[in-house]
């Protein structure tokens, strides 16, 4: 037996949890039609092989018709769904993992034109400003209604196999109706005393137990303490904590400070990278010592080395480490072997939560195999021949290519042109707050290093540097140059300076400075904080009718309270058309999309944020020399089939460009283009 305080079981009720890691609750919005099918049981048995105690399933599974999926949430009002509950149950058991599955009703945290077209419903008819649905204040059938709808999601639940259900009350109806700040009610759910608040819940409980017995393990994810003025406290949070704790219908309580109805109170409950780690711990461990239950909590834990401490020093009992196994979904198993190394880690990019608030499909910025098990493998299996591959370039997709390739048994040698790996991940990392994305470069080095991958850095390979090697495979992820051609003018402006200038520290924020940012990327609103920081006046401007579309809420919250005490200013639906030398001052030509509308106006300097150009010379000129011509068949790479493209008889090796050096896009399109090339060469 391990003395490791995380891998000593834990009795809940009558299960026996193997270990005290677990991953929470959360949507990767991977059903189909509803339903968690073969992808949502391939994700979740990904990490139960390796060795999660608890797989607590679905981000609010929604137990009523008027509760739409506002992330392509589980349905399971729908009697079709306890077969795939099965499935899903069987999956994880079967490597010794317990199973549970969130439930709630959305109530206003969704809008009302999804799904059937009902009205959202709430103890309030005040909106959620994330989802901007007026809701319907809930009537007393309302209320009946949804208890039964509670019961009997719980028991197909049951019935599915799973060993218990988790009661989502936070953000979600039951939190409304118990919030102060969210129950405009008269009568017995009304919101005048915290007895009132919680009848729901407890009305809700009482039905469920009566439908599943005392066997079926039940457990709440609450808030404890909303952290706002008018809100629950954390005094009378733990009076919650306490009557839960007394009402003998809860076993596990899962502990959440804060609220989740804006991006900044939903960053502060699960903090992205640059904010402090496992801010809420603490608070978890009061609830715990206060009413002895087992107690559950995950808020940005990412190191073994802190959960750890949360259970060593009888803070939890059970510790979620939900992002850090998207991120690496064996680091039980690593613990268990003796490779804390070797996990990689969670970043706190927070890709995947903020892909789902945008309707999108959860996927880790740096791990392209999470969401894609049924076609993409998380452990590299060696290949049948040895190859000499040679990739060029050290950035995420090179550095990913190189790692694949060594892993497959292939002799691997990266020229990099720059002193150090990284590409843009280098340049991000200037940043403070994002100086944890250096950890996605570190981790390859350390993977890299591990297999005798050959670096050559300082060197800018040319073809005949490549060909000298007399590679098998050769590949091109040189990555790009800052794109600061306007569209309308097709030339490089030379008045005109890159976000990457200012943020690497080459070109010294000026006076009033214009960030024209049109790619809607980090690097627009990093050089904005670096000249805001520099003490100069900023405008960002964007020709969209929102900025800074591709980072997404939870990432933009940082950069907002960086830049809202300082002098920035943002501007939409401008177009910048040109600029020009004016005295001692430059004369933006500013336009609109919408109409003819034009105007000059003067700054002292002029920051684009365009994305990037390919730097694809040395691809072109070793294209001819290629057995494929540099072709992809792109049939086979989405298949997850080798390539064969052979379109040169005379060509001497096969030739392949990944990530920027094809066109700009993103860290995870990086490092999905090399995993899934490489992983069958």
């Amino acid at each position: 037996m391990s003395n490791d305080p995380l891998l000593q079981p834990y009795q809940l009720k009558h299960l026996t949890l193997r270990n005290r890691i677990m991953t929470t609750a959360h949507e990767p919005a991977y059903p189909e039609d509803g339903m968690p099918k073969a992808r949502y049981v391939a994700y979740h048995a990904e990490r139960a092989k390796a060795g999660v105690a608890l797989a607590m399933t679905a981000g609010s599974a929604s137990v009523s018709r008027d509760s739409p999926p506002a992330f392509n949430n589980v349905l399971v009002w729908k009697d079709e769904v306890v077969p795939h509950i099965r499935a899903l149950t069987d999956a994880c058991h079967d490597h010794g993992c317990a199973v549970m599955i969130q439930l709630s009703h959305l109530g206003r945290r969704t809008g009302w034109n999804k799904g059937d077209w009902l009205p959202s419903l709430s103890s309030s008819r005040h909106r959620e400003p994330a989802h901007r649905a007026f809701p319907k204040l809930a009537e007393d059938w309302d209320i009946e209604r949804i208890i039964s709808d509670f019961t009997d999601a719980a028991e197909r639940m049951q019935a599915g196999g799973m060993d218990g259900i988790e009661l989502q009350v936070y953000g979600h109806l039951l939190d409304q109706f118990w919030s102060p700040l969210t129950n405009d009610l008269d009568g017995p759910y009304g919101g005048q005393s915290l007895d009132s608040r919680m009848q729901l819940l407890m009305d809700t409980l009482r039905a469920i137990r009566a439908r599943v017995g005392d066997g079926f393990v039940v457990g709440v994810r609450y808030t404890a303490d909303e952290a706002a003025k008018g809100g629950i406290d954390a005094a009378e949070g733990l009076e919650i904590s306490k009557r839960l704790a007394e009402c003998g219908m809860v076993d596990f309580l899962n502990v959440i400070r804060g609220r989740i109805h804006t991006d900044p109170a939903m960053t502060d409950v699960i903090p992205v990278q640059g904010m402090k780690s496992a801010p809420h711990l603490d608070f978890a461990g009061a609830v715990r010592a206060a009413t002895g239950m087992p107690t559950f909590h995950a808020a940005r834990i990412p190191d073994v080395a802190t959960a750890r401490h949360a259970v060593a020093s009888g803070l939890l009992d059970m510790v979620g480490m939900t992002r850090a196994h998207m991120a690496d979904p064996h680091i039980v198993q690593k613990i268990i072997e003796g490779r804390e190394d070797d996990i990689r880690p969670c970043v706190g990019a927070t890709y995947c939560l903020d892909r789902i608030y945008q309707a999108g499909e959860a996927l880790c910025i740096h791990n392209a195999a999470t969401g894609r098990e049924l076609s993409m493998p998380h452990v590299i299996t060696p290949a049948a021949e040895r190859k000499k591959i040679v990739i060029v370039g050290a950035g995420p997709a090179g550095l990913e290519a190189a790692r694949v390739a060594a892993e497959r048994g292939h002799e691997v040698v990266v020229f990099e042109a720059q002193p150090d790996p990284g590409g843009q991940i280098r340049l991000t990392a200037q940043n403070p707050r994002r100086r944890e994305m250096i950890g996605i470069i570190d981790w390859r080095m350390a993977q890299c290093a591990a297999r005798d991958v050959v670096f050559h850095f300082n060197t800018l390979a040319e073809a005949e540097d490549v060909t000298a090697l007399e590679p098998d495979v050769v590949i091109v992820a040189t990555g790009g140059l800052p794109n600061t051609e306007l569209f309308e003018s097709r030339s490089e402006n030379p008045h005109v300076v890159s976000a990457w200038d200012i943020i690497a520290g080459d070109v010294k924020p000026a006076g009033h400075v214009l960030v024209y940012d049109e790619a809607g990327d980090h690097p627009g609103l990093m050089a904005a904080e670096a000249a805001a920081n520099a003490s100069a006046q900023v405008e960002v401007m964007t020709p969209d009718r929102n900025f800074a579309p591709e980072i997404m809420g939870m990432n933009l919250v940082p950069y907002m309270r960086a830049l809202q005490h300082k002098d920035v200013t943002f501007t939409v639906t401008r177009r910048l058309l040109d600029v020009t030398r004016d005295g001692n001052r430059l004369r933006a030509t500013i336009g609109t999309d919408y109409s003819d509308f034009r105007r000059d106006q003067h700054y002292d300097q002029v920051v684009v944020n365009y994305g990037t150009m390919p730097m694809d010379d040395l691809y072109f000129a070793l294209k001819p020399l290629s057995l494929n011509s540099g072709a992809v068949d792109h049939e086979a790479l989405i298949a997850g089939r080798p390539q064969d493209v052979n379109r040169n008889p005379e060509g001497r090796f096969h030739l392949y460009r990944i990530g920027d050096s094809v066109s700009a896009r993103n860290t995870h399109a990086a490092i999905h283009d090399a995993l899934r090339l490489m992983k069958d060469i």
